[in-house]
């Protein structure tokens, strides 16, 4: 009687309608990377379209495992019949609009630019999911690396570093190359200059930033395609070769696996502090 007693108290003390998620469709791939770290494998019905490719997915051998949407339209996202799905602002609007008209329950993470922005993603998402103690567990073992790269950086003089791409702009504040910056023992010029977000390159003052270090995607042949770009050919850090090749999917994570990219970052910039 006293056992039947405590398991009804138990099932009580359960909040209403906190059955896990079980069909899961991760519509981009910044959530694919959160959502392969908290769920687990039953979870997930579907990722993103482009979580199987490395270079822009960190995540791209794991992602085989699962299945993946054809698009990033309701549709594509509909068909496996989710009881969850997982978008972000970049999502389009009329995607959104139609996945909340079919009545899906739909969670848009819209805030990416700092590494506390992902540990405020994890929380929310451990909540969604009902695998609270996991996205806590993956906050500490974060939060644990992260001090452990500063420890290592601190007292560093920062290296002024540009980011440098095929595309006709650059990254300034609020971007996840500023806080690549901030933890990598970088001076971001861009941002130093005034620019916010991902801004027009304004080639005619690249000179004036006094880049040591262009910080460029480790896609092969970059180098060769920034050095038909006359303003990035007429940098002596270019000219010097002085160029640091991160992994773009690492670059651009919207989730704790930036982490690396610090990494990688800091050990090209201050190689001393890591004999």
């Amino acid at each position: 009687m006293t056992r039947l007693l405590l398991a009804l108290l138990l099932v009580l003390a359960l909040p209403l309608g906190a059955a896990r998620p079980q069909r899961v469709v991760s519509q981009a791939v910044g959530t694919d990377e959160l959502l392969l770290a908290l769920a687990d494998p039953a979870q997930i019905a579907a990722l993103s379209h482009i979580a199987q490719d490395a270079r822009f997915s960190p995540v791209a051998a794991e992602a085989k495992r699962f299945p993946t949407i054809r698009e990033s339209d309701a549709e594509s996202v509909l068909r496996f019949r989710p009881d969850l799905v997982l978008a972000t602002t970049f999502t389009r609007p009329e995607t959104l609009s139609l996945l909340r008209r079919a009545g899906v329950h739909l969670v848009v993470l819209d805030r990416f630019d700092t590494l506390e922005d992902v540990y405020a993603s994890l929380q929310l998402l451990g909540r969604e999911l009902g695998q609270e103690a996991r996205a806590e567990a993956l906050i500490a073992q974060s939060r644990s690396r992260a001090a452990a790269l500063a420890a290592r950086l601190r007292g560093v003089k920062p290296v002024r570093v540009l980011s440098a791409t095929i595309y006709p702009f650059t990254s300034g504040t609020g971007t996840t190359f500023q806080d690549l910056c901030d933890h990598a023992g970088a001076l971001n010029v861009a941002a130093e200059a005034g620019l916010r977000g991902h801004a027009p390159t304004p080639s005619e003052r690249l000179l004036l930033w006094n880049a040591e270090v262009l910080v460029v995607s480790d896609d092969p042949g970059v180098q060769a395609r920034l050095g038909e770009i006359p303003h990035y050919r007429a940098l002596p850090a270019f000219r010097a070769g002085r160029l640091v090749p991160v992994p773009g999917a690492m670059m651009s994570s919207l989730s704790h696996h930036r982490i690396a990219a610090y990494e990688v970052l800091a050990r090209a910039l201050h190689p001393d502090r890591f004999r």
